[in-house]
């Protein structure tokens, strides 16, 4: 009997130390996985609380994304809205600015769409089948310019007859061959593409916003407005470049400015941001797809972090892949698209650039804990 009790004895003694041998491993996991945790968090705190330089921090957040009810000149693909939760993302204050390009070219000899010779076999592909072979001397490297009409146009839907291929315009070179950007520093880059703002991207060590970022970004706690200000149009000319007059015969300068104006002009929304109304288009990583927003709202769900449709779909241009762009830019007038409103958007293709379409670049804290 005496050797029973001792067995049992000696079997007690071996589980219990073997039992909280494990128990004490499991509290060493446990707690070496949360000192992981708390420092993620303290290194996520320090460098959300020291943005870097020309950035600023915009908290996540929830948020009804597209247009509101009482906007009247709101389009289809702008409805219906949908709830989207977004995580928080450092983003540029201002559109990325001749002089920051300047500097990613110089540092890499990077060469833009715009000074690239054009490729016709690869053009065509984006064209109707059977198109014809414009001259060589119409195939070369250039970009799109407005023109203003001599008198009113009819048909707003008929972009031809105030966009013109300017052969030799480029970043550089921003209103034709013979311009160039002296003392435009601080004007937003124009005539790149999504190629082109990718490679900048891949430089900087960033990445553009996706639309719901932008919009989120743009709207900055004003949840319910039409404006990044507000709901009053009459203040438009103190708030954005735009186009004040009859589009696209005259412009009224009423906000200052014909076409670009340097970055920090108007006033920033309640993020710290500038121009997230007019000036220029900013692009995003979101393929433009008429059938997104009306496909998510029927799944009656918060969308989080969403990055769009998985492909294009425009009926208008079947043969070109856009991305979403989004803030209107100098030419927008109550008459065609008002695009200063939050919720607009517009379609892109991935190749083509223009003089009022520019971008801006966001950075997360994994992004920048990784440099």
């Amino acid at each position: 009997m005496k050797q029973y009790a001792q067995a049992f004895l000696v079997i007690f003694m071996i589980t219990t130390v073997f039992g909280c041998k494990n128990k004490n491993d499991e509290a060493i996991k446990v707690s070496e996985k949360t000192e992981a945790i708390i420092a993620k968090k303290a290194i996520n705190d320090s460098i959300t609380n020291n943005p870097p330089k020309g950035m600023v921090w915009i908290p996540g957040g929830e948020f009804l994304q597209g247009a509101v009810p009482q906007d009247e000149a709101a389009m289809d693909h702008e409805k219906p809205q949908h709830p989207v939760k977004v995580d928080g993302f450092f983003m540029d204050i201002t559109e990325v600015t001749n002089a920051e390009f300047a500097k990613f070219i110089d540092a890499t000899g990077y060469v833009t769409m715009a000074e690239r010779e054009i490729d016709w076999n690869e053009m065509k592909k984006q064209l109707p089948e059977g198109t014809p072979k414009p001259h060589d001397s119409v195939l070369q490297p250039g970009s799109l310019m407005f023109k203003k009409t001599k008198s009113s146009v009819p048909n707003l839907y008929d972009f031809s007859q105030w966009w013109r291929w300017s052969i030799g315009t480029n970043w550089k070179h921003p209103s034709g061959p013979d311009s160039n950007i002296e003392g435009k520093d601080n004007h937003p880059v124009v005539h790149v593409c999504y190629e082109d703002a990718e490679a900048y991207c891949v430089w900087a060590g960033r990445r553009l916003p996706t639309e719901a970022e932008w919009e989120f970004a743009a709207r900055a706690n004003q949840q319910n407005t039409t404006y990044f200000w507000g709901d009053d149009r009459s203040v438009l000319s103190k708030q954005a470049n735009s186009w004040e007059g009859e589009f696209p015969v005259n412009n009224t300068l009423e906000d200052g400015f014909e076409r670009t104006a340097p970055v920090k002009t108007y006033p920033a929304n309640n993020f710290g941001l500038f121009d997230m109304a007019g000036n220029v288009w900013e692009m995003t990583t979101d393929w433009y797809n008429l059938n997104y927003y009306n496909e998510v709202a029927a799944t009656n769900t918060t969308l989080v972090n969403p990055k769009g449709a998985n492909k294009a779909y425009n009926p208008n241009n079947p043969y070109i892949k856009e991305k979403i762009i989004k803030g209107g830019s100098f030419l927008c007038s109550d008459s065609y698209c008002a695009s200063y409103r939050v919720s607009s958007r517009m379609g892109t293709s991935l190749d083509s650039s223009a003089e009022h379409v520019g971008f801006r670049t966001v950075a997360t804290p994994d992004m920048l804990a990784k440099k």
